[in-house]
């Protein structure tokens, strides 16, 4: 039987979204994930799995292609100048989970930036995944960002 966290959909559920990275150092990946923002380990390797707010993080190893997927081989980032993609992770109070976060190593691009619709900044984790921190403000009055602008 799987633990009561482990991220498994029921059969009304039918669905359970997890986000998985590629890590360099799952036990470093590992503390980030749970002693710095605060996830509850849930299985610590094979595949190590954390559960964060209200959805899971499954980290391993990256390697080559397997026969699920063949010709794909699975890398943590190598450019921190460029992402595809990256967590978004949605607070109630941006500037104290920034204290808190900064105050446990966590390695923020900038400060909260009030941006009117929102107030937002990004940290990476150890292995160069960008996280991006935000807080809704204007946009919970009808204020969004401008069309475009979303990302920028």
């Amino acid at each position: 039987m799987a633990e009561p966290s482990f991220p498994a959909p029921t059969a009304e559920q039918g669905l359970l979204v997890t986000h998985f990275l590629t890590v360099r150092d799952v036990s470093r990946a590992r503390r980030f994930y749970s002693e710095v923002l605060g996830g509850e380990i849930v299985l610590a390797e094979n595949p190590c799995t954390i559960k964060l707010a209200n959805t899971w993080i499954i980290m391993n190893p990256g390697g080559g292609p397997t026969p699920d997927k063949p010709g794909i081989t699975l890398a943590a980032p190598t450019d921190a100048g460029t992402a595809s993609a990256f967590l978004n992770l949605r607070v109630a109070d941006i500037h104290a989970r920034y204290d808190e976060w900064r105050g446990k190593g966590a390695e923020f691009v900038t400060e909260p930036l009030d941006r009117g619709a929102e107030i937002r900044c990004y940290l990476r984790d150890p292995d160069g995944y960008l996280i991006e921190v935000g807080q809704a403000t204007g946009m919970l009055h009808g204020h969004y960002a401008k069309a475009g602008n979303s990302a920028k």
